[in-house]
């Protein structure tokens, strides 16, 4: 498979439609997937047609807009992440074991996640990353009556973007470990990830020393006081030392969403924990697992948020003069190649965009394997690459070049139409 080699050959371009180039990728040859594909926010373009009337006089445009994608980008306006032969493509080059994120918007990642297990993955929980910058788009109603009601597909001021995560199974008949050693691939990287934050772990939490366990999880080290103390205390000190256990929640630091999570908010490890000390296991119904004084221990902790990763919305940097719509923070890349791809692995990204999913990976001392259709981003790719090695300085120029350059070019507005 031949493309565009950056990097002394960490990153490969490949140029064209993702389906195209995926078929020629060997069987079993990469080790993650993360991507950002099209959030296919309006179905109108498969309904319509992209070549809606413009908009009158007096209204809002909405359909002539959304028939062209979102943010007016034709490519965002299909339907190919929300179709199962993609998603087969990229299960059959990952390896067995490998993991795949993708990025979706919180309307379309039920369409998208239904698409992805039905070529075969596994899901796993999602990754929510919270921001405060977003912007409600809702319609005044001009009524009597309605004062302060609003009505629109985005009412709410959105502040979250989904990330999907999936894996394809292991190898028939390999455990997971078996699997790792065959492959290199099945697990994610939690030391690599854990979240260094300020203060102190707390043991506490619901398993503690005298937990009575229900009828079929009883241990038999538990009975070994002064092993199960050791553990514990070996538990607390990792996470003194090695930060904390990385979460499925990332953050802008933004103060409205920093401020949703009080300093002193306290996890634990499952059980709630009563007035009384006695805490419902969750596992039956009616069925409590920690008598009146037990002391718990756990891997619980307490604080504000620090406790999960921080990654700010893309700056000018991030961006280096790229008028793509959605361009992620290259930090929160960073992060989520790190959490899923194994030491010299290969990161697939089936929707490269400006390529920040490559510049990630090449930091983290993977390789990256990227597909990219449209010229203006692939341009924009071989720009970032450039600049990978490039001081902040050069960076800056070369950005301002671009987008200099970019704004010649460019027609006008975005929405040019009349909008109330």
């Amino acid at each position: 498979m031949s493309g565009e080699s950056f990097l002394n050959g960490r990153v490969t371009l490949h140029c064209g439609d993702c389906l195209d180039r995926l078929k020629e990728i060997p069987d079993d040859s990469i080790d993650s997937g993360v991507m950002d594909p099209p959030y296919h926010l309006t179905s109108i373009v498969k309904r319509f047609g992209n070549n809606q009337a413009p908009a009158q006089d007096g209204q809002t445009g909405a359909f002539k807009r959304a028939s062209a994608g979102f943010m007016g980008q034709k490519w965002d306006g299909g339907d190919i992440a929300f179709t199962p032969d993609l998603w087969r493509e990229v299960y059959r080059v990952l390896k067995p074991g490998a993991y795949l994120l993708a990025f979706a918007s919180t309307r379309g990642i039920w369409r998208m996640g239904v698409a992805i297990e039905d070529a075969g993955f596994i899901s796993h929980p999602m990754i929510a990353w919270l921001f405060g910058s977003g912007f409600p788009k809702a319609t005044r109603i001009k009524a009597d009556g309605y004062e302060g009601f609003r009505y629109g597909g985005q009412s709410l001021k959105p502040a979250i973007e989904p990330v999907f995560m999936g894996q394809k199974p292991f190898e028939a008949d390999l455990n997971g470990t078996q699997n790792i050693l065959t492959h290199g691939t099945g697990a994610v990287n939690i030391d690599g990830c854990r979240i260094q934050g300020g203060g102190e772990v707390k043991p506490r939490g619901s398993t503690g020393l005298d937990t009575n366990l229900n009828q079929g999880w009883h241990r038999p080290w538990k009975e070994d006081r002064e092993k199960v103390k050791t553990a514990h205390d070996v538990a607390i000190e990792n996470a003194n030392r090695l930060g904390r256990w990385p979460a499925n929640v990332i953050h802008d630091g933004s103060d409205e969403v920093v401020a949703a999570f009080p300093s002193n908010l306290k996890s634990g490890s499952g059980a709630i924990k009563r007035t009384t000390g006695v805490g419902y296991s969750g596992t039956e119904y009616g069925s409590e697992n920690r008598p009146v004084g037990t002391e718990g221990v756990a891997y619980g902790d307490e604080g504000s948020a620090a406790r999960f990763f921080y990654s700010a919305k893309a700056d000018a940097d991030d961006r280096i003069g790229s008028k793509h719509p959605t361009v992620k923070p290259i930090d929160l890349m960073r992060y989520l190649v790190r959490l899923v791809t194994p030491p010299g692995g290969t990161v697939l990204d089936a929707f490269a965009g400006t390529g920040t999913t490559g510049e990630a990976a090449f930091y983290e001392g993977f390789n990256a394997v990227l597909i990219e259709r449209e010229p203006d981003f692939q341009d924009d790719i071989r720009r970032r690459m450039k600049l990978c090695l490039a001081g902040p300085d050069e960076r800056k120029r070369e950005s301002i070049k671009a987008k200099l350059e970019q704004d010649k070019q460019d027609p006008g507005p975005l929405f040019s139409e009349r909008m109330t």
